[in-house]
Order: C-alpha cells, then sequence, then structure tokens
C-alpha cells in the first residue's frame, strides 16, 4: 500500500506557505486583512521664513526619516532659485539649500507624506559612549539636583521609570528642589541634564503635533532615554512615559532644526493635513519608499489587474465545486462548467444571468432536438449548435434593448462555446437517461453557479484572492485534500439508508 505521508506532507506545505505569504504580505507591505479599511497619510508642509544679508545665503534643515508607526512615503522642496541637496549626517538626514545672492525676505517650503503605518520598518540607531557628557552645576544647583536624583532612584528600577520619576519631580509645582533648576533651565534641558549626571543616555528631539488643518504650528522639543534597547519618547509636560500616537518625531539631531548662513531671524512654521487613501495606494507607496519588491497582481497595468481580479476568483470556484461534487454528490452537466457560467453571472448579474441561462440552454435544446433527426454527424450538429447560440444570443440581446431591458445586453458574456457544449451533452443525456436526469444535472449545475457565484461577489472573497497569493495554496491544498475522500456522500445516505438501518 503506498504510504500517504508526502501526500499530507505536500499539504501541511502548501498551507504553511499559504499563510506565511499571507502574513508577509499584511506585515511588510501592509495589506489589510479585511476590506473596505482605508490607511491614512499625513500631509505636513515646513515653512522656513528668514532675512537674507543681500549675499551668499546657506540654509541647513533638519527633516524627518521613517520611524515607529510612520513610513515616509514622499518629501518635496519649493525654493525658487536655491539649490538643494540631502545629506546624510551623522546626526541624521538634512536638507540643504544654497543661493549665490538673496536680500530681504525669504521663503523656503519643503513638504512631507508619512504613512500611518504599525510595520514600518525603523532602524535604531544606539548611543555612543562620547554622547554622555557629565555636565556641572553650581553649589545650590548641585544639592538640589543631589536631592532631585536621590528621590528618583528610590522610586524607580530602571532608566525608563528613572525618567519618568524624574518628569513628576519637575512637574511637582511645590518641589523646592525641582523649583530651583527650573529658574535656571527649561524643563527639557534640566531632564536631559539630571539623566546626563546620572550616565542615563538621552537626546532632545523635536516633535510634531498631528492636528488635521492645524496651521502654523512650532515644533515642540521632548526628551528620548535609552533604555537598553530603544529611545523611548517623553513629554516633559507630562507624566506619562508614552505620547500620543499623534506625535511625529521631527528633528532627532541633538543638534540643531535650521541652520542659516547669510541671513538672520529664521523661523519655522508647520502646516498639515490629513487624509484618507485606499489600501492599493498605501501598499505601493510603501512598497516604493522601504524597496520592497512588489511581486504581487498590483505591480501589473490596471487593465490586467482588473482581469486578474477575476481569474483568481475561479480556483474559490473550483472549490465549490469539488466539495458539492464529493462531499455532496450533486450532479452537474460538466465539471467545471458552472464555474464558467458563474463567471457570466459575475458580468450579467444574477437575476438577468439565470433568465438568459434558461432562455439559451431552453431554445438550444429544442434547436438541437431537431438537428438531432436529421442525422448529422457529431462535428457538423455541434458546430451548428454553436451558431445557433450565436443567434439566439444576438436576437434576445436586440429584443431586450428594443423594449427597454438593458440588462439584456450583458447577455454576450455567457461562454457560447460551453453553453453549446452544454446543450449538446444535455441533448444526449435527454436521448439516454430521459428528462429527469437532464433537469437533475441542469439544476444542479445553476444551483452551483448560484453558490459560486455569491462567493464570487464576496468582497471579502475578492479582497482575499486579489491582494493575498498565499490564499491560492491554501485552497489548493483543500482541493487536494477533498480528492482524497473515498467515504459516501451526502445525497448518498437515502440511497443506503435501508442497508444502514438493518
Amino acid at each position: 500500500m503506498t504510504s500517504r505521508v508526502p501526500f499530507y506532507f505536500l499539504i501541511s506545505m502548501l498551507v504553511i506557505v499559504g499563510i506565511t505569504l499571507s502574513i508577509m504580505r499584511h506585515q511588510d507591505y501592509g495589506v489589510p486583512w479585511t476590506p473596505g479599511e482605508s490607511r491614512q497619510v499625513w500631509d505636513i508642509e515646513a515653512r522656513i521664513e528668514f532675512i537674507a544679508s543681500g549675499g551668499p545665503a546657506k540654509v541647513s534643515f533638519a527633516v524627518p526619516h521613517t520611524q515607529a508607526g510612520f513610513t515616509l512615503v514622499d518629501d518635496s522642496a519649493s525654493s525658487s532659485g536655491y539649490g538643494l541637496s540631502y545629506i546624510n549626517t551623522d546626526t541624521g538626514r538634512r536638507a540643504e539649500w544654497s543661493i549665490r545672492q538673496a536680500k530681504g525676505a525669504q521663503t523656503i517650503y519643503y513638504k512631507t507624506q508619512f504613512l500611518i503605518d504599525p510595520q514600518a520598518k525603523v532602524s535604531t540607531i544606539p548611543p555612543v559612549k562620547s554622547d554622555l557628557i557629565a555636565p556641572t552645576f553650581s553649589a545650590p544647583q548641585q544639592a538640589a539636583v543631589e536631592a532631585i536624583i536621590a528621590q528618583a532612584s528610590a522610586r524607580s528600577a530602571d532608566n525608563v521609570t528613572f525618567a519618568r520619576e524624574l518628569i513628576k519631580q519637575l512637574n511637582d509645582l511645590d518641589n523646592q528642589n525641582a523649583s530651583l533648576m527650573l529658574y535656571d533651565f527649561s524643563k527639557v534641558e534640566a531632564i536631559s541634564k539630571l539623566l546626563a549626571i546620572s550616565n542615563i543616555y538621552n537626546k532632545t528631539v523635536g516633535v510634531v503635533e498631528l492636528e488635521d488643518g492645524r496651521r502654523r504650528q512650532s515644533i515642540i522639543p521632548m526628551i528620548e532615554v535609552w533604555d537598553g534597547k530603544a529611545w523611548q519618547l517623553f513629554n516633559p509636560e507630562s507624566n506619562e512615559q508614552r505620547v500620543q500616537r499623534n506625535v511625529l518625531i521631527w528633528d532627532e539631531s541633538n543638534v540643531s532644526l535650521l541652520d542659516v548662513i547669510g541671513g538672520k531671524s529664521s523661523k519655522v512654521f508647520y502646516s498639515m493635513i490629513s487624509q484618507d487613501i485606499t489600501p492599493t495606494t498605501a501598499t505601493k507607496k510603501k512598497a516604493i519608499a522601504d524597496h520592497l519588491l512588489n511581486f504581487s497582481i498590483h505591480s501589473l497595468p490596471l487593465e490586467e489587474q482588473a482581469m486578474f481580479k477575476t481569474i483568481m476568483l475561479i480556483p474559490i470556484g473550483a472549490l465549490i465545486v469539488v466539495f458539492l461534487r464529493v462531499l455532496i454528490g450533486l450532479k452537474t452537466s460538466g465539471t467545471f462548467m458552472p464555474v464558467l457560467i458563474a463567471v457570466a453571472f459575475v458580468q450579467t448579474q444574477l437575476l438577468p444571468g439565470i433568465i438568459g441561462f434558461l432562455l439559451i440552454v431552453g431554445t438550444g435544446l429544442v434547436i438541437r432536438g431537431y438537428l438531432s433527426k436529421l442525422n448529422l454527424l457529431l462535428v457538423s450538429r455541434i458546430s451548428a449548435v454553436i451558431i445557433s447560440v450565436i443567434l439566439i444570443i444576438s436576437v434576445f440581446t436586440i429584443v431586450s434593448f428594443n423594449i427597454g431591458l438593458t440588462q439584456g445586453l450583458t447577455i454576450t458574456f455567457f461562454p457560447m462555446i460551453i453553453l453549446s457544449w452544454t446543450i449538446e451533452r444535455m441533448s444526449i443525456l435527454w436521448e439516454e437517461e430521459g428528462a429527469k436526469e437532464v433537469f437533475m444535472q441542469g439544476g444542479g449545475s445553476l444551483f452551483t453557479a448560484v453558490l459560486i457565484y455569491l462567493a464570487m461577489t464576496n468582497p471579502y472573497v475578492q479582497h482575499a484572492t486579489f491582494n493575498f497569493i498565499g490564499s491560492q495554496f491554501i485552497v489548493l491544498a483543500a482541493i487536494l485534500l477533498l480528492g482524497n475522500y473515498t467515504g459516501y456522500r451526502l445525497l448518498e445516505l437515502k440511497r443506503f439508508k435501508s442497508l444502514a438501518e438493518n
């Protein structure tokens, strides 16, 4: 007896590959599991203003990059007469504008677009030992520093909780030590110095609070603390460890946001809007931004995408046919003819499709009955049936148009060859088995086609088959598994009922 282990191993591998590809599609490309989900993007514009002195001018501006929760999908700049270069430095990414001569008020625009992306690919840059510089304090400040650190150390367990306790003290209006520190330093400066004196890596970052329709917003300084594995963001004005999701880190250079040479009175304002985009658009943007190989149907031209959107549904129809024939025992005219009829129903809509199918097949059977009396050869008979089907479809289409039934125009989508062969098979079956068998197989085919149509038009099925190629492997595994079934069919239980009772 042949071992079934290789067969079940193949089934298992198909399922594993299908699930793995689907998960990768979701995590790496951000394709949602369910249809109808929109993806949010933020369009942010930085407006740089300064007064040029009349000579050469150079502007260096810190620009953001992909970070936790946000994927940078696009950026651009508008600066008439200026040269522009993007530079990657040790402190982060910067944009540099330069011009030989500029005088008076100058305005430069930098625009960026971020996709809300929980699966954003972020490369964490750990701190280096040189980043830690111990600050110095005056005698009164030193006493206050020691008291604050002692209290925070007693109430904390690690760098993150220590930073949180420091922020709590600095936000306590009744804490005299904190008041002394805040007399000479800002909250951000005070927290940074207290962390540095405690040998905890930290850096000051500039963030932008995202609010739809916000204009002329300024950057907000916050603190990032190294927990040994990643940078944790803290708002110095809040006791919460984490800040809100609507916070985008714009400048993490820990050096300067904006440097202007050859100008004065420089300032930066931010404006932003939020918009929703389709998952397909979001996937394309993420693939480009992360330099991913978009090995999917979405990479094809739209015309081919539309074609494959229907083709990828055919395996679902095949699965339903296999299930109904193998487990249920439903008889159909042909093995996969119901699938093709269901595809036609997708084009014609269900009710016009059923009416067209019944009219065409019924009329074709009458014509085929006449042709059988002529004793023609099989090839000639089928060819005559094909021509007859074409004429029938043409007549029905013209009549539908003239009486105002536009749904009838879509009947032409029916697979004529399949219909012709179906008529031929039903005619032969009528002659050999009688009308009862014809109605059973024809009814079974129509019932199966309706079920397949309902599956093909289901938005969840359409979404899964079109966006997740791994679903095809799972469907294939299910079909192979059903093909291994050799037991009783459901409709055979009545046939063998007497044996079961005995």
